[in-house]
């Protein structure tokens, strides 16, 4: 079933007032076509080539890159898979100049990765790079001249084997690789996690605990901005000099706040918005950067990520923590389940005064994206916009999230941004636990404005968004691209103009 919303013009933000946009700033986006790839994670990461008119599609369920030509949307032609066996799983893809670059795991992911390189019309593996251990994300500079790996780093299940999260440049001009790790930060490890950052892993000093998740480049082609989810952070990479210029620690938003409502419980029979005394810890997941009005933004999905492994877990549900009754009073039967008592929290934080009792509630993620400044600063947080929006327009999809809402609610996943003729910029904004798609007017930073909602039945938990303008699409119209983790499909949306 489709949901869609039709826009025909829509205010832009710039100077604050609202003005009547020219007609290529339509936004209009209408379900096209599926391909059905495979299983669980079949689809997960997609690329598009211009020339070939082929999308990549990374495929872990059987560790190949599936290949589709999209010339005719409305019939996709597969084409022969790039066989990954011998190297391991594909977690990225991405694509310029002809260029196809894969971020490839180990067998073992404790062991380094590596990032292929391969030809988009011939299909012919052209350089293979070593990198980091579990390279996450791949991404090129606008400029096709380096290619920047997130290497997560993460442990083995008995955490007895943590490697080292890092950042890999590969520069293509002179064909060398510089991978960054973060040891010169490790003396700034108590004012960092004073600001909300955090490093928890057993025995691990900053460096060790980091783990890189996700790259968005500047439009200059000098600058990445690396997310790191775990840890609650961002860095920022210097791709000239290639180092590592700063953390930036995102902090926590507080649910207490009006604006910020949740719903806590997956137990209370009801699809409530309340305000809590928690914070949510922002742990990004995706992240874009977008120049608008000459200013460089960085835009997140919140999603929130707990370490939970058979050596150590962080996570605790409220019922079965000691809760400071000065703050949390038994009056308020917080620990009950149709309260606060099923929501997932942090061992590793909350204990304020060191008396063994939780003074402060802490929960994995923001259930919202937000809009942060080129240092870290954050410009906007859209609240529970999400949570409100899918409450009042698709309820049922709503209480499918409800499934969730003692967890991470909706989780927004993946964020892509579309930019029409610099007049007008769109945010598409997945959500895995919701099958949907958000999208919304962000050409004014400061206050984004709700478009609509985006599914298609049979599509499962949106990995990885893509858009395609409409100067390089085979429709000639823009495209969005949602590739399903679940469900294994890749869904188009075109803009009608």
């Amino acid at each position: 079933m489709l949901v869609l919303f039709s826009m025909l013009t829509f205010g832009c933000h710039n100077d604050g007032a609202s003005q009547t946009m020219p007609i290529n700033t339509v936004v209009d986006f209408q379900y096209k076509s599926t391909i059905a790839i495979g299983g669980k994670g079949a689809a997960e990461v997609s690329a598009y080539d211009v020339v070939s008119k082929r999308l990549f599609i990374t495929n872990s369920d059987s560790n190949v890159i599936s290949v589709y030509n999209i010339e005719n949307l409305e019939a996709p032609v597969q084409e022969s898979a790039i066989v990954l066996s011998i190297y391991g799983s594909p977690n990225s893809v991405a694509v310029r100049n002809g260029k196809l670059a894969v971020a490839v795991e180990a067998p073992v992911k404790q062991n380094l990765g590596k990032v292929l390189i391969y030809n988009t019309s011939s299909l012919a593996l052209q350089r293979e790079y070593v990198v980091g251990a579990l390279p996450d994300m791949v991404a090129f500079s606008k400029d096709g001249n380096i290619l920047v790996s997130a290497n997560e780093g993460e442990p083995n299940e008995d955490y007895t084997i943590d490697p080292a999260g890092s950042v890999s440049i590969i520069d293509l001009r002179n064909d060398t690789v510089s991978t960054l790790g973060f040891e010169a930060f490790n003396s700034q490890e108590t004012i960092l996690e004073t600001q909300g950052f955090r490093v928890f892993g057993p025995g691990a000093d900053l460096a060790k605990d980091v783990e890189p998740e996700y790259v968005a480049i500047s439009e200059d082609s000098q600058t990445a901005w690396v997310s790191l989810q775990e840890n609650n952070g961002m860095a920022k990479v210097n791709l000239m000099t290639k180092t590592i210029d700063a953390i930036y620690p995102l902090g926590f938003k507080d649910y207490n706040q009006p604006g910020n409502e949740i719903d806590a419980s997956d137990k209370d029979f009801e699809t409530t918005l309340k305000s809590w005394n928690v914070k949510g810890i922002y742990q990004p997941d995706a992240i874009v950067a977008v120049k608008i009005g000459g200013v460089e933004y960085v835009i997140s999905a919140n999603e929130g990520d707990s370490r939970d492994y058979d050596g150590f877990s962080e996570e605790r549900r409220v019922a079965n923590l000691t809760l400071d009754t000065s703050v949390y009073p038994m009056s308020g039967d917080f620990q009950n389940k149709i309260n606060l008592g099923r929501l997932k929290t942090t061992t590793t934080l909350g204990d304020v005064d060191g008396d063994g009792d939780v003074d402060q509630i802490y929960s994995y993620g923001a259930r919202s994206f937000s809009i942060w400044s080129a240092n870290g600063n954050l410009v906007y947080d859209s609240g529970n916009s999400i949570s409100t929006e899918t409450l009042a327009t698709t309820l049922p999809r709503f209480n499918d999230a409800d499934k969730r809402s003692d967890d991470k609610g909706a989780e927004p996943e993946s964020v892509a941004v579309l930019n029409l003729g610099d007049q007008r910029y769109i945010l598409f904004v997945g959500l895995e636990r919701t099958d949907q798609v958000m999208v919304y007017d962000v050409t004014n930073p400061l206050a984004p404005t709700f478009l609509t909602i985006l599914s298609h039945n049979g599509d499962e938990a949106p990995e990885g968004l893509l858009v395609i303008p409409a100067d390089q699409s085979p429709t000639g119209n823009d495209l969005l691209v949602v590739s399903n983790e679940d469900s294994g499909t890749v869904s188009f949306y075109e803009n009608k103009q």
